[in-house]
């Protein structure tokens, strides 16, 4: 206590004494002072960015660590996200897990019918001539065959080409007031590859958010499905309104009971996915309805096999997938291999695609052909 008494004295003396010594002292001191406020802010300031990188790193879980409600398909092993922020979700459409892939099969479905809807609209000659010789020549061989064999009179694909490529749609008032059945097939489409795509990156949040955007998904699927119905039963059945209304309805009375049934939590569950795929298939069954009745009224138009070929090829892509839906192969003979690229729903997604464009091929002959024909434009 002493000494420290004599060495305050001595350096008041010092200051007192000697103006040079006492700033060197104080300059001595402060420098002292400000190292140390400098050490401690370096280290806060490590502390912080150490907080901050563990704050916004997520790994991506097993199937195991994964809580229950993101437990859908025990084949797939690894790379899976749960509990993640709205924000990490988002920017995780730019990295590699196991619903990479089923973002993007969608999302890009989605982009390829607002290209279609756009060019549609706009009325790009290029984009218009171009979607119409995919469209001619998709169903070539089958519709071939099926012309040599049951039909009478000129129904090779070749006729219809020649036909078709002096066909233009007239921008009329009457073709743009009966368009729109197409239109509400494309926005049909468009809205269930969204919502598919938009519940595969999302769905990761929280058990909330997981429940309703897999109900907006399902919703998504059966609207998809009741606007599919639209281009061919208005086009083929314009004379008759009667059975337009009818099957229209029909349809959309299914559909309906179809999103309450599904709107049900205890459906969410995987082990009724089977029941899920039934409900859709049904769906799409009562199409053989129209579709009998259709073939009974044109039964000699030279144009039917054409379609039919795109609508045969719309239900087995829609048929296919949905058997890999259920089924969870290739995934559920080797575990783990498939986590990443390949397992069944991405597959299930390729084919929910190809179906679409198989219907849209068969959607834009109804469009052709009613705007050059009006009523008698049928099938």
């Amino acid at each position: 206590m002493k000494n420290q008494e004599e060495e305050e004295k001595k350096i008041y003396t010092m200051m007192k004494n000697s103006k040079r010594e006492g700033s060197v002292w104080k300059r001595k001191l402060k420098a002292g002072v400000y190292k140390e406020k400098d050490q401690k802010s370096r280290e806060k300031g490590e502390m912080m960015m150490k907080k901050k990188k563990k704050k916004y790193y997520y790994p991506l879980l097993s199937y195991h660590q994964l809580p229950d409600y993101m437990k859908d398909n025990e084949y797939i092993l690894d790379y899976y996200r749960a509990n993640w922020p709205v924000k990490q979700a988002f920017f995780s459409l730019f990295s590699w897990h196991n619903e990479t892939l089923n973002v993007w099969t969608h999302l890009l479905g989605f982009l390829l019918f607002v290209g279609l809807t756009v060019a549609n609209v706009v009325d790009v000659p290029q984009v218009a001539d171009f979607i119409t010789m995919i469209t001619e020549q998709f169903p070539s061989s089958a519709t071939a065959n099926f012309s040599n064999d049951f039909s009478p009179g000129p129904t090779k694909l070749l006729d219809l080409k020649q036909e078709s490529s002096h066909m233009k749609m007239d921008v009329t008032t009457e073709t743009t007031t009966t368009n729109w059945p197409f239109y509400v097939f494309l926005s049909g489409s468009m809205f269930c590859l969204l919502s598919s795509s938009t519940c595969h990156l999302f769905s990761c949040h929280s058990h909330r958010l997981n429940c309703h955007l897999l109900h907006v998904d399902y919703v998504g699927i059966t609207i998809m499905i009741i606007t599919s119905f639209f281009p061919p039963i208005y086009y083929i059945f314009q004379c008759t309104p009667l059975y337009q209304i009818l099957y229209l309805t029909g349809i959309s009375l299914l559909g309906l009971c179809t999103v309450v049934a599904l709107l049900s939590p205890a459906l969410t569950n995987p082990k009724y996915r089977s029941l899920r795929a039934l409900l859709f298939v049904s769906m799409g069954l009562f199409g053989l309805f129209p579709a009998g009745h259709a073939l009974l009224l044109n039964w000699h138009d030279p144009h039917r096999n054409v379609i039919l070929a795109y609508e045969l090829a719309m239900a087995l892509s829609y048929l296919i997938g949905t058997l890999f839906y259920v089924s969870r192969a290739p995934e559920r003979w080797r575990p783990g291999w498939f986590d990443l690229a390949g397992h069944s729903h991405q597959i299930f997604h390729v084919f929910v695609v190809m179906g679409a464009l198989a219907h849209y091929g068969a959607a834009q002959i109804f469009v052709r052909h009613h705007s050059r024909m009006g009523c008698g434009a049928v099938s």
